[in-house]
């Protein structure tokens, strides 16, 4: 632990959900934290909430996100409710004064994603979008390695990012909630796309399966065009599970076998392939939730700025508009 932690009060948490993410993701992470506590809990259901407060020693419980953002004591939110609900609670928790880790995507476009962010620094306080991905070692070594020129000039990222889920009252396949593959896991293809080349695509094309029933997209593949490079990805919530992805570049590759979903409790590989072999990179247990609640915490004690700049949630939610707008067009759009 930083010297500086030691000494620094942790920043007070509230969290507008008691879904099934927040008892399996964020509570530990929440727990494990050494400049963040989660000090409140807030769902649409008081039973609810106080069940949960319960059963995980949370000091405070809600029936209403209203009342969780009218505490004084409560600093931060975390907001990790249905995407359609993202710009609405994340202006309220600004007008309330409060510090916003908002979960992907930001928004349902770009541009409910850009209003609602200014909206937040208009007000004073720091907003973040919560791709935690990010925080985990092996992708900053990836940054690292990618910079360095290990593998010479990058030509390709492929991403491949699955899993099952037909339950027709699971918000990932509600299309007005914003479910849909591309919103719930491509949005981490793009996102690791730009967070690896360092910059943004021109254009964007797409190919869309949709469910019959659901109407959300279930199978969507997509290439985005970054100049001498490129982007691809295929992301589907009706096959098998499966995530994975690989760098290419001019003298050797990168493959990250599990990317996203990195669990806390297993160690995690990046496999470097160069003229000289392949060699494996071993990562520490890490748990990339609790990173990104530390630094976000460290964030808010001094003030800014966030570890991620909210100008890339916009950017983020550019692409995938465009990836929208090729699929009724059938043709290359702009990002």
């Amino acid at each position: 632990m930083r010297t500086q932690e030691r000494s620094m009060k942790p920043v007070s948490w509230g969290v507008l959900s008691a879904a099934k993410h927040f008892s399996y993701r964020i509570h530990p992470a929440l727990k494990g934290s050494s400049t963040a506590e989660i000090a409140a809990i807030a769902s649409r259901s008081r039973d609810k909430a106080e069940r949960a407060a319960r059963e995980m020693s949370i000091p405070k419980a809600y029936g209403s996100y209203e009342e969780l953002l009218a505490d004084p004591r409560i600093e931060a939110v975390y907001i990790p409710l249905p995407n359609h609900l993202h710009a609405e609670w994340v202006k309220k928790a600004a007008d309330a004064g409060k510090h916003i880790l908002c979960e992907k995507p930001f928004g349902m476009n770009a541009e409910e994603t850009r209003q609602s962010i200014a909206h937040a620094q208009a007000r004073g306080v720091l907003v973040m979008e919560a791709f935690m991905y990010r925080f985990h070692p092996q992708w900053r070594r990836v940054r690292e390695l990618v910079a360095i020129g290990e593998i010479g000039a990058v030509r390709a990222v492929h991403a491949l990012f699955s899993y099952s889920n037909t339950d027709p009252a699971n918000i990932r396949n509600i299309l007005a909630a914003g479910g849909g593959a591309i919103p719930d896991i491509g949005c981490y293809a793009v996102s690791s796309a730009r967070f690896i080349l360092g910059r943004e695509p021109s254009r964007a094309i797409s190919l869309v399966a949709r469910d019959p029933v659901f109407k959300t997209d279930i199978l969507s593949s997509a290439i985005l065009d970054f100049g001498d490079a490129r982007a691809l990805f295929t992301v589907a919530t009706q096959a098998c599970p499966v995530q994975s992805v690989e760098v290419l570049g001019t003298g050797g590759a990168i493959r990250v076998h599990l990317p996203f979903n990195a669990h806390p409790d297993v160690p995690q590989e990046v496999t470097v392939t160069t003229g000289l072999g392949a060699r494996t990179i071993r990562f520490p247990l890490v748990d990339q939730y609790s990173a990104m609640f530390d630094e976000m915490s460290r964030a808010i004690r001094a003030g800014g700025p966030v570890p991620t700049d909210p100008r890339d949630a916009v950017d983020n939610m550019k692409a995938l508009d465009a990836l929208f707008r090729s699929e009724k067009s059938g043709a290359w759009e702009k990002v």
